[in-house]
């Protein structure tokens, strides 16, 4: 069991560093957005981006997670994949354009359905062009996932980054493009990346079989209003935010605000759940691949129970560590010249808990979907996801007007709990593992409390006269003590994870002593 986790391990650090490299490159472009353009641009932004990732799932509609089910299926069988992959290639690139042209010609119109104003339909054109070109690289990613070439993988994904990230900068520091040069940084991004999977292409052959193509699908079209569901959970705060009441605005955080000023305060202050967020994304990547290939193993069960523990005390940590020191980042003042966010957008800084802490929940949902994946009962999915989308809607619809951003972020918990508690009633019922629910819940509940108890904390030290360094110091120390309370939760899992790093290291250490 332990070697197939290894497996899982490796492919993990492959993608994890190249996320990690890709995902950190990428971030230094929120505060450049921040310092340099307008909050209100912010807003048009976000709300852009938004809708962008909900139009990803619409111009793939399912094919990645089809394509990656019935290839590697087919290599089970060592038939050829390769009709599997020119059928989905070439549907793609038609419908991408069908949906671009679409875009285009109705963008004022599509402007105004999200909320913003007519004159923002160039950005919607802009949105047009880059859905296109990330439609084209779907179907080359996941045959590199499939055959676990991850490091062609990982480098066009981080080279696509290093393009889109000078172009921003070339655009908006040089060419003072503004906001236009977000997008059209995004675009150019995306070019490298398709420049660098081109050799994947050798795999395509003008070859387009309906009968392969019904096949992809049925499985993945169940993934359409699944990934559209999904998506809005962490993502219907930002379009029901641009459209809050002014009068709502002047209560909460009083005159000189607009609804895109929030908007985007709220999509700055959310994007630093990139660390959680990058980090379930890593394990994706692996775990997908990896349960397809293990389901049938005897020992698939108590092994996929393992990685949901192991998963799980990472995710809960890091939630915790990131409420209690990303704050502190943000109010630094680097170089005493630079915010990672300015002043004006620290009255979100708020959201933080609940943004991170609804990660924790999308972690164990992947984990669960596994059994959903492997029985192929995908048709279970959209009412997982829809269950948590309406409960992530009707919070923002009732919470946005009291708590404004805070009730926007509470209400992305409370869809994430809902759909991560469908997730496992249907996962459990078709493919049943014995989880441990409740050393998971323990350690959640500790972590929520400690997130909970933050501000809390910062005023009772600050009583003290507790401040700066020191403080630090204090809240890593509680860090540390909360760890240690989930190694104890979890304390065979542990033992086990030593072995494995001793077992790793003992050679290394052997050889050096002869």
């Amino acid at each position: 069991m332990f070697s197939k986790l290894k497996l899982l391990a490796k492919d993990t650090v492959i993608y994890g560093a190249s996320t990690i490299l890709a995902r950190s490159l990428n971030y230094v472009l929120v505060p450049l957005y921040a310092n340099q353009l307008s909050t209100f641009d912010n807003g048009i932004q976000a709300v852009v981006y938004a809708n962008i990732a909900l139009a990803n799932v619409m111009f793939s509609y399912g094919l990645e997670t089809s394509y990656l089910k019935v290839a590697s299926d087919a290599i089970k069988r060592n038939e050829d994949e390769r009709p599997y992959f020119s059928t989905a290639f070439i549907s793609l690139f038609l419908t991408s354009i069908l949906f671009s042209v679409l875009m285009l010609l109705f963008a004022p119109a599509l402007a105004v359905a999200i909320g913003l104003a007519p004159g923002s339909g160039i950005y919607i054109q802009y949105a047009a062009a880059i859905l296109f070109l990330d439609t084209l690289l779907v179907v080359p990613f996941a045959e590199l996932r499939l055959k676990r070439k991850a490091i062609p993988f990982a480098l066009a994904k981080v080279m696509g980054v290093v393009g889109g990230v000078i172009s921003t900068f070339v655009l908006i520091l040089g060419l003072h493009a503004g906001l236009s040069g977000v997008f059209i940084g995004e675009a150019l991004g995306s070019v490298v990346s398709l420049l660098f999977i081109l050799p994947v292409l050798k795999s395509f052959r003008p070859v387009f079989s309906p009968n392969l193509y019904r096949e992809l699908l049925r499985i993945g079209l169940p993934y359409v209003p699944t990934g559209i569901a999904g998506l809005l959970i962490h993502l219907i705060d930002r379009n029901l935010l641009i459209r809050i009441p002014q009068h709502d605005i002047e209560r909460l955080y009083g005159a000189g605000f607009q609804a895109s000023d929030i908007t985007g305060i709220y999509g700055r202050v959310a994007a630093f759940g990139v660390a959680l967020q990058m980090f379930i994304q890593i394990f994706r990547f692996a775990w997908q691949p990896f349960f397809l290939q293990h389901a049938d193993d005897p020992e698939a069960k108590p092994l996929f129970r393992q990685v949901m523990n192991l998963s799980g005390i990472a995710v809960i940590v890091l939630a915790v560590a990131c409420t209690f020191f990303v704050p502190d980042l943000v109010r630094y003042h680097w170089g005493g010249k630079l915010y990672l966010l300015p002043p004006k957008y620290w009255m979100g800084l708020s959201i933080l808990p609940w943004i991170f802490f609804s990660y924790v929940f999308d972690m164990i949902s992947t984990n669960l979907s596994a059994g959903i994946l492997i029985t192929g009962k995908t048709k279970y999915l959209p009412v997982v996801t829809f269950a948590g989308a309406a409960v992530t809607t009707i919070g923002c619809w009732i919470l946005i007007p009291l708590g404004g951003m805070d009730g926007a972020a509470v209400a992305i918990l409370c869809g994430t709990a809902v759909m991560c508690l469908c997730m496992g009633w249907y996962s459990v019922r078709f493919y049943p593992i014995r989880y441990d629910w409740g050393r998971l819940a323990l350690l959640l509940g500790a972590g929520l409390a400690f997130a909970v108890w933050h501000d809390d904390l910062l005023l009772w030290l600050a009583g003290f006269g507790i401040s700066g360094l020191f403080a630090i110091v204090v809240k890593l120390l509680i860090v540390l003590l909360y760890l240690a309370l989930g190694t104890l939760i979890f304390r065979n899992e542990a033992s086990a994870v030593v072995r494995m790093a001793r077992k790793k290291l003992r050679p290394a250490g052997g050889s050096g002593s002869r």
